[in-house]
């Protein structure tokens, strides 16, 4: 009985884990847009394509530009054309973005550590591999269903 419940806490967590780091950094002046763009940017480091940026935060590109055009404006990032392709633009955080991605990371770690309380590192490393797991087989069955039937 209990796993028919998995799907709606899985479902949740996110949600939950979000609003709990919002009304964290909300008086560092943030909306979630911007520190989630901010330090996924910091995380996959600097240089990348708008279009690597969009797919690793999970959203669509038109999006992305706009956000990137207010963190911009805020002077935390920059944005240059590539090299190989003018149309393309890669990321750079300024260093004024940095004292800001400190504070966020100092939020993010204790809201985590928080929220972990109770799981020791084995608890943790045994999440991993059945979160891992799960995901994995999502993505195989995505990829089924795309396929679709086979004659």
């Amino acid at each position: 009985m209990a796993s028919t419940t998995i799907g709606f806490r899985i479902a949740r967590l996110p949600h939950l884990w979000r609003s709990i780091l919002d009304r964290r950094l909300a008086p560092l002046g943030l909306t979630q847009t911007r520190w989630v763009t901010l330090y996924h940017l910091w995380k996959l480091g600097e240089g990348n394509p708008q279009c690597d940026l969009a797919r690793a935060i999970g959203v669509e590109a038109p999006s992305l530009v706009r956000t990137l055009g207010q963190l911009e404006e805020q002077g935390l990032v920059e944005r240059r054309a590539c090299d190989n392709d003018r149309r393309s633009k890669r990321i750079y955080l300024t260093p004024a973005a940095m004292p800001l991605l400190e504070k966020i990371d100092d939020v993010v770690l204790a809201a985590r550590q928080e929220m972990l309380a109770g799981l020791s590192d084995s608890d943790l490393t045994q999440l991993e591999q059945w979160l891992a797991l799960i995901e994995s087989n999502g993505l195989a069955i995505q990829a089924r269903d795309l396929e679709g039937p086979k004659n």
